[in-house]
Parts: C-alpha cells; sequence; structure tokens
C-alpha cells in the first residue's frame, strides 16, 4: 500500500505533524499509535486462533471416526 512512499514524502508528512500538534505532543501521539498497533495484532492473532480452532472442530465432526 506504502510502497511508493519515498523519504522526501515521509519528512513532510512529519513536519505536518509537528506543525499541527507540536512537539510536546508527538512522542504521545506516537506511543498512542503504537500500544493501537500492538493491540492489532493481537487481537489479529487471537481470531486466526479462534478461526483456525473452528476449523479443525469441523473437520472432526464431518469426518466419521473409525472404531
Amino acid at each position: 500500500m506504502f510502497q511508493n512512499i519515498g523519504t522526501v514524502e515521509i519528512i513532510i508528512i512529519a513536519l505536518v505533524l509537528l506543525v499541527l500538534f507540536g512537539g510536546k505532543k508527538l512522542p504521545e501521539l506516537a506511543r498512542g499509535l503504537g500500544t493501537s498497533g500492538k493491540e492489532l495484532k493481537k487481537a489479529q492473532k487471537e481470531l486466526k486462533t479462534a478461526l483456525t480452532e473452528e476449523e479443525i472442530e469441523a473437520k472432526k465432526e464431518k469426518t466419521p471416526e473409525k472404531a
């Protein structure tokens, strides 16, 4: 998605953020984004695990056990 973004664009975005939020707010903003990213990854991992477990149970129910 962001494969075509270059160094100049990143610098411009950083300057705009600095102007909008100020130097004191930026570390707090970055910390919040980092925490949100961690929570998103955790939720994604939990969802993937839950779906995998459901898929395994569904396969168990479909295949008859040989006695």
